[in-house]
């Protein structure tokens, strides 16, 4: 991992993808066995991606919000999609629900809520995310990267809020 500079901590694609890998071993070399991935939209859509390939178990996606305001940076109230989108079935069994971080920790909190409240077939959640910052008020059961400090973490994906297909043919004709 990178190192934290100040309060912010920019990760690459390399340190992102390797992250997830890292992660993705850790939930494995601790025993535990899911029945399906369920991870929160945004920011958890590509490691639950990857972990639906890696653990060959279903993907379910559930859509939540809270940072919406300027660009992604200003936390606004959590809304949590109605319904969960996955290919077949419903969710239920061990569950591992993934996300990229646990910031205040409420996403995490309430989205379990929302599974035990509405998925009587669920047995077990785990939770995993990538960086857990000690302002967190949930402790994530797998994390990889424990931040002190509670920094800004820039991920490479965010070159793309407020891009808009016009930034993209200027960053393409720039090639």
């Amino acid at each position: 991992m990178p190192p934290v500079a100040d309060d912010h901590l920019w990760i690459s694609w390399d340190d992102y993808h390797r992250a997830i890998e890292e992660l993705a071993l850790l939930v494995h070399k601790s025993g535990w066995h899911f029945d399906q991935v369920l991870c929160l939209a945004r920011g958890g859509l590509r490691i639950g991606d990857v972990f639906s390939r890696i653990f060959s178990v279903p993907l379910a996606i559930l859509s939540t919000s809270s940072y919406r305001k300027n660009a992604g940076t200003v936390r606004s109230p959590l809304d949590i999609a109605k319904h969960i989108t996955m290919p077949t079935g419903t969710l239920e069994g061990r569950i591992l629900l993934i996300d990229d971080l646990v910031d205040s920790g409420v996403t995490l909190r309430k989205v379990q809520q929302h599974v035990h409240e509405h998925f009587p077939g669920v047995t077990g959640v785990k939770t995993a995310v990538i960086w857990y910052k000690a302002c967190s008020a949930v402790r994530p059961d797998y994390y990889l990267e424990y931040l002190p400090n509670n920094p800004w973490i820039h991920q490479p994906f965010e070159e793309y809020d407020g891009m808009g297909v016009e930034g993209i043919e200027k960053k393409l004709l720039n090639k």
